[in-house]
């Protein structure tokens, strides 16, 4: 408790990813020859327009949690309380991101190229906070990793509390399978992927964040297929992650094989170049020597 404020420990990780991504993008787009700190403004509009869209997500595909019967709409709004769709924070990470970029004269593929390491690994470390909130796990399992799940409760009231209760016994109610720790894991494999990708064949044009996209929605695929926990399901059955995995599967290839070969130019040179073709297409100034004008 920080106060009256509670302290979460899904959302420390949350912060611990976000900066994590910052710094290392910062790295990688210096090391592109952009400018020091961009990474960092742009980060100041992308955040905060993931956050909602994240939040937005979930409330849309699990609208049924916050309206109708005997639910309380307002707590759509209880973001402290866990519920972040990774599509919406994406996308609309993404506006944020073009927002910041358009105001640092940034193209967004090769924005998007630099931080797609760094928003896959911090999406690894945010999946931490499924450990400290006992959730995102599959079906029983007798593996030595499986994760044992205990009855939390209020010790003043003894009510039932996943998110802010203790376990008071230490008899696990079963081992069931860590779906967020092979996300995760897989998370760190794809963000490994997308920087060997990206130096062996210089993608440029936002094929690195395709690619990044693509891996990724692969990996959540079968491992969304993994999952028991209650989610919205569509077509008779099938959970609307693995639809929306699907699709944005689909757009990330079609856009790795479409968009532009090679790697552009950085902000900086390309800058540059420009300055340079606008002075070389001014008009010379006269010179007065040769002309045999003295002042």
């Amino acid at each position: 408790m920080l106060g009256p404020i509670p302290i979460r420990a899904y959302a420390l990780c949350i912060i611990a990813g976000i900066v994590v991504a910052v710094m290392w993008s910062e790295r990688r787009f210096v090391a592109r020859g952009g400018e020091a700190g961009v990474v960092t403004d742009v980060a100041v509009f992308a955040v905060p327009f993931g956050l909602v869209g994240g939040r937005l997500y979930h409330v849309a595909t699990d609208w049924h949690l916050y309206f109708g019967p005997g639910r309380n709409p307002v707590e759509a709004l209880y973001i402290w309380q866990g519920g972040l769709g990774i599509w919406g924070a994406v996308a609309l990470g993404a506006v944020g991101a073009w927002i910041g970029c358009r105001r640092r004269g940034v193209p967004l593929p090769f924005f998007a190229d630099v931080v797609a390491p760094g928003i896959v690994v911090a999406q690894a470390i945010g999946r931490l906070g499924n450990w400290f909130n006992q959730e995102l796990y599959g079906a029983p399992t007798t593996l030595p990793w499986g994760l044992e799940i205990y009855q939390r409760v209020d010790p003043a009231t003894g009510a039932p509390d996943d998110l802010g209760g203790v376990a008071l016994d230490m008899t696990p109610l079963g081992t069931y399978h860590p779906t967020f720790l092979y996300e995760l894991l897989w998370n760190l494999g794809v963000a490994a992927l997308v920087v060997w990708a990206d130096r062996r064949f210089r993608l440029g044009h936002g094929r690195a964040f395709a690619l990044y996209v693509g891996a990724y929605c692969v990996g959540r695929f079968w491992i969304e297929l993994m999952r028991t926990d209650p989610a919205t399901e569509v077509f008779g059955g099938v959970r609307i992650n693995n639809v929306v995995s699907v699709v944005v599967l689909l757009g990330a290839v079609a856009y790795f094989v479409l968009a532009p070969k090679g790697r552009e130019d950085p902000p900086a040179a390309a800058t540059a170049s420009d300055e340079a073709g606008e002075k070389e297409l001014e008009p010379a100034e006269p010179d007065d020597s040769a002309s045999g004008r003295t002042s």
